[in-house]
């Protein structure tokens, strides 16, 4: 077994670790820091009493140990990955000491070979000792220009290597295969698989045929991409729209020859545009002459925490970064105005004065914002939550709407998929080649259509940049033909042609944007409806429909339920709801401990909001989802769209689920006593324009 391996051996059954004997040991297993890829981790918890680092250079020995390589070789290859990873170790007080030396711990290739040289006290490494610390700088070099994170140029370290004669060009070719081998099997086993093909062809490039691959930056930045391409980032296409709309070639062109650090982990969640941003705004700092490196380290370090015990992105943050990139244009960076007037948050390119070759890229919040965020992670925990989100909505004017569900997004779209069986039916009434669906969600509708109606042209249209981007990414990896832009259903001939759609799909939107879209300046307003209806109606062709799938009210409006509540919470909890709802006034009359005298619709109101669970909270608490009674959605359709607009078919039903959801909750009794089943949610209304003669 190699020396090293004995060494931690020996240190994980409680020897002491002597810095004269194993000083790589000693700096890593002394790190009062967790310097990692967040990529390569489950849980940020278990860096508290855990060593990956360590973890990762006996996994990388092992490797080797396994290997038949001469005793030079593998002598050699054991000195580079003990002393690989030390620029991550060491206590804090030796970081600000290295630092102070100049030792470059935020470049930790190049930090550690300076950290080995040190020890060898004996000034300019030769001989044996030269290799090592040159295969120390570069060996992570071959797969970090596969991420795209370093140029062709970076190379240069391993030619030295031969031009200085310290090996020949196929010895030196053989050593890094295995290095490589290590440093990326270490990481996972399949890596290695999945590349080592490549690896080998980039050594024989450099080395032999020293015709080594020229990749401009958008080919780097597509690698830096590549677990966002994986998801179904369409980059090619995207970034084509993006080089044509603002010239990103020429923008980023000063970026080819630096290094990037972190910027895929760091940024991996957020959509390319505001990736490219990002790297945009470096483009444009001021000193980039001096910079060969560009650190998103400490952005990554930010951007995560542990979510129900697993890792998950700090979405709080990613909304608020992302509302600030939207806001700066892309004419501002390349003008270089990059100074926004957002009192709670900035971007940061910094320099530390001994390491002014690395550019820092940060975001800063302002301390409110940053204690505020803590809040709202601490109330995830607690009945505060949803307090906590609507103070963080004020704070930064983020959208209150259901596509800013924070973690429960993805489980909300799931949900929203699944009623793919309640919407089969408005297949049976869609008309014409176009087809529209507003608020397409999680795409179930999109699919149905394109699966059941392969001869229509179906297109998403939502306001929301995060639900765009998902159908997007969904699109791109199930191949799917229909289209998604990003639009306001209010104002729909902004996009289309009017006259050119035959069909416009609202199922489950209206009351949203009933809810959220404030119309003539306030929200829970008809006109809102009214704007919907009179913007669909503008695009359809003649004899175009507006298929509408939403929620009712139960006529007559004025009947009361008396409500007795099966759970000890669920008084409680109406009571904060009828302050929380700003739909309009939720009136209870008291009878007991568990029961409650209402109004059937604001019985309803709540009771859809007491389905879906304390975490949608927030989010439910803000909608109202029955807005007409029947025949108050006729009154109001002919009033709206005239006479030239015919009702097709128009009924109404209890949707499946609700009664299920709510049987161990609740129960429903009219006045005379008798239990009551729950009322009608749900409405499905078709509109057919006529202008012509009948």
């Amino acid at each position: 077994m190699l020396q090293s391996l004995l060494a931690i051996q020996a240190y994980r059954h409680g020897e002491a670790v002597s810095q004269d004997q194993y000083p790589w040991l000693y700096y890593l297993t002394s790190a009062e820091e967790r310097i990692v890829n967040v990529e390569r981790i489950r849980s940020l918890e278990q860096l508290k009493n855990a060593n990956p680092v360590l973890d990762y250079v006996e996994r990388s020995l092992r490797i080797l140990d396994a290997k038949p390589l001469s005793y030079w070789m593998k002598d050699t290859l054991e000195q580079v990955l003990a002393w690989s990873e030390t620029a991550k170790g060491g206590t804090i007080k030796d970081r600000i000491l290295w630092q102070s030396e100049g030792i470059h711990i935020f470049v930790h290739n190049s930090g550690s070979a300076q950290l080995y040289e040190r020890s060898l006290n004996e000034g300019e490494p030769s001989g044996s000792a030269a290799i090592v610390a040159s295969l120390i700088e570069a060996h992570g070099l071959i797969g970090q220009q596969i991420r795209g994170e370093i140029p062709q140029s970076e190379g240069s370290v391993l030619l030295e290597i031969v031009n200085k004669g310290h090996l020949t060009a196929v010895e030196l070719e053989q050593m890094l295969l295995q290095l490589n081998h290590c440093v990326i099997g270490a990481v996972a086993p399949e890596l290695w698989d999945a590349v080592s093909d490549e690896v080998a062809e980039r050594i024989h490039e450099l080395l032999i045929e020293r015709t080594p691959r020229l990749e401009q930056m958008e080919e780097r930045l597509r690698r830096m991409r590549t677990v966002s391409i994986k998801r179904g980032e369409a980059f090619n296409d995207l970034y084509a729209k993006l080089d044509q709309a603002h010239g990103l070639q020429e923008l980023l062109a000063p970026l080819n020859e630096k290094t990037f650090w972190y910027a895929e982990p760091a940024m991996q969640d957020f959509s390319l545009e505001h990736f490219l941003k990002a790297i945009a705004i470096v483009g444009r700092h001021e000193g980039l002459g001096d910079v060969r490196h560009i650190s998103f380290e400490r952005l990554m370090n930010v951007m995560y925490y542990d979510y129900r015990g697993e890792k998950k992105i700090n979405v709080y943050k990613q909304r608020i970064i992302e509302k600030y990139m939207n806001e700066l244009t892309w004419n501002a960076i390349r003008a270089g105005q990059l100074t926004q007037s957002n009192p709670h948050l900035k971007h940061k390119l910094n320099q530390n004065e001994e390491l002014l070759d690395t550019l820092f890229v940060e975001f800063e919040f302002s301390a409110a914002a940053e204690k505020l965020i803590a809040f709202c992670v601490e109330a995830e925990k607690s009945p505060l939550y949803e307090r906590a989100v609507l103070l963080l909505y004020d704070l930064f004017e983020l959208r209150r709407d259901k596509y800013d569900r924070f973690h429960n997004e993805e489980v909300y779209l799931a949900d929203m998929n699944q009623t793919a069986d309640y919407k089969k039916i408005i297949l049976d009434y869609v008309v014409g080649d176009r087809v529209i669906d507003i608020g397409p969600g999680g795409g179930v509708l999109l699919d149905l259509i394109e699966e059941r109606l392969p001869d229509k042209k179906a297109i998403g249209i939502d306001i929301s940049t995060n639900v765009v981007e998902a159908l997007n990414r969904k699109k791109q990896l199930g191949g799917h033909r229909w289209e998604v832009m990003q639009g306001d259903a209010l104002n729909l001939k902004d996009y289309v042609e009017p006259g050119s759609i035959d069909s416009v799909i609202f199922s489950s939107i209206i009351h949203e944007l009933y809810s959220y879209v404030p119309y003539n300046g306030s929200k829970f307003n008809y006109d809102t409806i009214a704007a919907a209806l009179r913007s669909a109606y503008d695009v359809l062709s003649e004899g175009g429909r507006i298929i509408i799938r939403d929620g009712i009210m139960t006529d007559p409006p004025e009947l009361t339920r008396r409500l007795r509540f099966l759970q000890p919470d669920a008084v409680p909890r109406l009571e904060r709801y009828s302050k929380d709802f700003a739909g309009r006034k939720i009136v209870f009359e008291k009878l007991g401990d568990n029961e409650v005298r209402m109004p059937v619709n604001d019985a309803m109101e709540f009771l859809y909001t007491y389905t879906w669970g304390e975490e949608a909270y927030v989010h439910e608490v803000q909608e109202q989802f029955g807005y007409f009674t029947p025949n108050g959605y006729h009154d109001f359709i002919r009033l709206t769209l005239g006479s030239s607009a015919r009702i097709v078919t128009s009924s109404h039903y209890l949707q499946a689920g609700y009664t299920e959801a709510l049987a161990d909750k609740v129960e429903l009794y009219g006045e005379d006593g008798a239990r009551v089943p729950l009322p009608d949610s749900t409405c499905f209304i078709v509109i057919e324009k006529r202008t012509g003669k009948e």
